[in-house]
């Protein structure tokens, strides 16, 4: 038998041990390839990725694991099991670095499908789109916002309880132009004012003189300023009232001091604003001759009366009555002129400048004289002073003091009051309302023009309504009052005789 040497014998297997060196390049190689299946994982790849053993056999052959080798190598697994759970933790943990693992519909190891992520708007990058706020177009002119105080009240919701019933007919009368001009919202007032204090019962433990004009009589103002703003004849006369009933004796009794109040206010009214009127239309109608045309613009009473004056006289002459929208007030001025058998001649404000041609004096009445010597009358009066100034026609003005005032204005911005808009609107006509075609849509809805009356939706168009304007001195020759025929200068001087001293 032939015998072989031991240098050609078969390697046996329970004698192949792996040293300490190659266990760690084994395992520094098996983490090395985890880390490159984490990075290349696809979504259709499932479980665990093939682990590479080197090749370290004796003769080049690549040598397997075996039972009594695998010890130290399962403990190895074992130990890094642990951590490599732990980092794939932190890497889903982390959207943003890992974005690959995202896309994995199932866990690497075990097969179970992830629960989805979910990420802030600033991690995924779709900022939400922000509210678009529309911006309410502002419809009041901001030149005059100061003048835009509160809108007309048309209704008694919450009108104070203290207002006398007198006093809220009269306040929806003047918001309604039922009641229009100075003069005439003036004595009006007071006379609603005499009913509501014979209706007045003092309080036990106060006096008349205290409690009638705090707790009584600024009800009724107020309610009256938020229907219309007071003009400038009732500021004149609300501040003599209230100097009347301080200076009441707190010893006369109740009654008696009403009636006295009440019988001052309709001296009041006779002297201040009756006769008064009757006197400047005296002396006014001296400046019509026979053969003058009288020009005018609007409706003033104390003009009226005026011309009415020199009519009865016998004076023959003519007027042009210049009128402008909204409120139309010469039409009614017109028609009165025209019943007494005057010849008027209607003219709209755009035919100022032709009916100055035929003009020899102008008449015109006032909401208030400034102490600068200004006239603040209705809005275009400047323009009919103006164009008559230009051809040397002399412009007078009709006015009583109690309407004289101690502001100062030099522009029409300041002083004012603001219409509610709506009233430049002309009438809308009805209309026949025809049935829609069925093939009508909404774009053709909207492509429908838009008129004035749509004002309030059509963006950055707003409308102004303007009640008064302002008329330089220059312009007025003469001013006619209770106190004769001054020039606009001495206004200040006669307002502080007639209104400051009363």
């Amino acid at each position: 038998m032939s015998e072989t040497t031991p240098d050609h014998d078969p390697p046996r297997v329970n004698e192949q041990k792996l040293t300490p060196a190659e266990l760690k390049k084994r395992a520094k190689a098996e983490k090395q390839a985890r880390r490159a299946a984490q990075k290349d994982q696809k979504p259709e790849e499932e479980g665990p990725p093939p682990a590479a053993e080197p090749a370290n056999g004796i003769n080049g052959e690549s040598k397997t694991p075996q039972k009594n080798s695998s010890a130290p190598q399962q403990q190895q697994q074992q130990q890094q099991k642990p951590k490599a759970e732990k980092q794939q933790k932190a890497q889903q943990q982390k959207p943003g670095k890992q974005g690959a693992q995202e896309a994995e519909p199932h866990h690497k190891r075990t097969g179970s499908q992830q629960m989805p992520l979910r990420r802030r708007p600033s991690q995924s990058g779709a900022q939400p789109k922000a509210p678009v706020k529309t911006k309410k177009d502002n419809k009041q002119v901001e030149l005059f916002s100061h003048l835009y105080t509160q809108p007309r009240r048309h209704t008694i919701e919450g009108v104070s309880k203290d207002v006398h019933p007198a006093v809220l007919a009269l306040g929806f009368q003047i918001s309604s132009y039922e009641i229009c001009g100075s003069s005439a919202r003036c004595v009006a007032m007071l006379l609603a004012f005499k009913e509501a204090i014979q209706e007045y019962t003092t309080p036990v433990g106060t006096s008349l003189a205290r409690h009638l004009t705090s707790h009584y009589l600024s009800p009724q103002i107020d309610f009256l300023k938020s229907c219309r703003p007071i003009s400038e004849s009732m500021g004149n006369a609300i501040r003599w009232l209230k100097k009347l009933i301080v200076e009441i004796d707190p010893s006369t009794p109740e009654q008696e001091a009403k009636d006295e109040l009440c019988e001052r206010i309709d001296t009041f009214i006779r002297e201040r604003i009756t006769v008064t009127d009757q006197a400047i239309a005296a002396s006014a109608c001296q400046q019509i001759k026979n053969g003058s045309v009288v020009l005018t613009y609007a409706k003033s009473s104390i003009v009226e009366k005026t011309i009415l004056e020199a009519h009865a006289k016998g004076t023959q002459f003519r007027v042009i009555v210049v009128d402008s929208r909204p409120l139309l007030e010469g039409k009614r001025q017109a028609t009165t002129l025209m019943h007494a058998g005057l010849e008027v001649e209607y003219v709209p404000f755009s035919g100022i400048p032709h009916a100055v041609k035929h003009a020899t004096v102008v008449l015109l009445g006032a909401h208030s004289m400034l102490s600068n010597g200004c006239l603040q009358s209705r809005i275009g009066t400047a323009a009919v002073a103006m164009h008559a100034t230009k051809r040397d026609i002399p412009v007078i003005v009709c006015c009583e003091s109690v309407k004289f005032s101690g502001k100062v204005a030099l522009d029409s911005i300041v002083l004012n009051e603001v219409a509610p808009a709506e009233e430049l609107l002309l009438p809308s006509k009805p209309t026949p309302s025809r049935p829609a075609p069925k093939d009508s849509s909404e774009d053709e809805a909207e492509a429908k023009p838009k008129t004035l009356e749509d004002w309030k939706d059509i963006p950055h168009l707003q409308l102004l309504n303007l009640m008064y304007d302002v008329t330089p001195a220059e312009y007025v020759r003469m001013v006619i009052c209770e106190y004769g025929s001054l020039p606009p200068s001495s206004v200040p001087v006669v307002h502080r005789l007639a209104n400051e001293g009363m």
